[in-house]
């Protein structure tokens, strides 16, 4: 394990306690780069989307929890924020949390003449994605998807 795995495993369980505490659904830490200075980006949300407010509470929640496992040696900058709407739906972590919601599924190569197809997330594993659409299942090769977001209404 790398020592970003390292970094963002145990950021990922700082994350969990804390959302847990606040009624918050944790759904990504990531330890990135960003030109020369470190970021640890920590997304959360809950039923309805997050605030400002519940970013902020996060955000003060975590800090003394990093400071005290002092495990990040270079410095970062902390960044607290929702995942957004436009993330990318890729780790198992993010699959669970669009369970049941409408996804947007982008493939490679088209499929039945088309390469992007929309309906509610059912099912997932290591090999496959499935999705409702139309009143019928589609599965998808991981493999021949490009990427996959959460929709959203205007």
């Amino acid at each position: 394990m790398s020592r970003k795995d390292v970094i963002e495993e145990k950021a990922w369980a700082i994350l969990k306690e804390a959302c847990e505490k606040l009624s918050l659904i944790p759904v990504d830490a990531e330890y990135v780069k960003n030109g020369s200075d470190w970021n640890l980006l920590m997304y959360a949300d809950k039923e309805g989307g997050i605030g400002v407010d519940e970013c902020e509470a996060l955000s003060r929640m975590v800090d003394p929890m990093l400071d005290e496992q002092n495990f990040i040696s270079d410095q970062y900058i902390l960044i607290v924020s929702s995942p957004g709407l436009g993330r990318q739906i890729k780790r198992p972590r993010d699959f669970e949390f669009a369970r049941g919601k409408e996804v947007e599924v982008h493939t490679y190569k088209a499929i039945d003449g088309l390469k992007e197809f929309t309906g509610i997330l059912a099912d997932f594993d290591a090999g496959t994605v499935t999705i409702l659409t139309g009143g019928e299942e589609k599965v998808f090769e991981r493999k021949a998807v490009s990427s996959m977001r959460l929709t959203f209404e205007i």
